[in-house]
């Protein structure tokens, strides 16, 4: 489960469980609730401060719970939606948020990452892959919305439409993180960055925010149903 950690004013959320390495970091719903509480928490601080996401180990997180899914099929919508919310709660979080990547970064987990203001990834290991089309798993109606609007359409059309794992280095020409760094170095540059912005920190940025990503975000809040969701055959 997520627990944090902190660096001066600068919260380090990390995605997995403490003292393990290589955790997948999957949405599973239990997973996605302490994920919210983790940030209830960060949110109920006082003073100047900034967010960073980080895991541990060949995974930053590898997206959506498919065993959990696949037993849960009945609950898809719903889940959706829950996964959902973890990319509207980052888009609009009132202090700055930093990724660092630090490992790969699949589907949802890639959308996590693009949730944030600002992005750092390994450029000696790792990519940044949306695998769904390889999956024949289809993008929700925000999904679609969060990756074109973020990223760019033609990114967007270059990563949805083939599933292809994206490094470090292609990762920061083509705009999809803002910096890289070598090896463990990804946090203390995500962390450098988060602490230049906690002054932003309060519910003016949040404001701002919400606007910023409106689009996105009355995308994000589309129930997902069998009308705009359908299974590729």
């Amino acid at each position: 489960m997520p627990y944090l950690k902190r660096d001066g004013d600068v919260f380090v959320l990390y995605l997995g469980n403490e003292g393990q390495t290589d955790s997948e970091n999957r949405f599973h719903p239990d997973w996605i609730d302490e994920l919210h509480a983790t940030l209830d928490e960060v949110e109920a601080s006082e003073g100047p401060a900034a967010l960073v996401t980080t895991a541990t180990g060949k995974f930053y997180s590898n997206g959506l719970d498919t065993d959990w899914l696949f037993g849960n099929l009945d609950k898809i919508h719903w889940y959706l939606d829950r996964v959902h919310t973890v990319f509207s709660r980052l888009l609009t979080f009132p202090m700055a948020t930093v990724a660092a990547v630090n490992g790969h970064a699949f589907g949802a987990g890639a959308m996590t990452a693009t949730s944030h203001d600002f992005r750092v990834m390994r450029s000696d290991r790792g990519y940044y892959s949306l695998p769904e089309v390889l999956l024949n798993m289809p993008f929700t109606v925000g999904m679609n919305s969060l990756v074109t609007t973020r990223l760019g359409n033609q990114v967007a059309v270059s990563t949805m439409t083939t599933g292809r794992r994206v490094g470090g280095a292609e990762a920061l020409a083509s705009g999809i993180v803002d910096g890289t760094a070598e090896g463990d170095a990804v946090l203390a540059e995500a962390v450098r960055r988060a602490a230049e912005l906690t002054r932003t920190r309060g519910a003016n940025l949040g404001t701002i925010k919400a606007s910023l990503h409106a689009p996105v975000l009355e995308a994000l809040a589309v129930q997902t149903s069998e009308a705009n969701l359908q299974f590729g055959k």
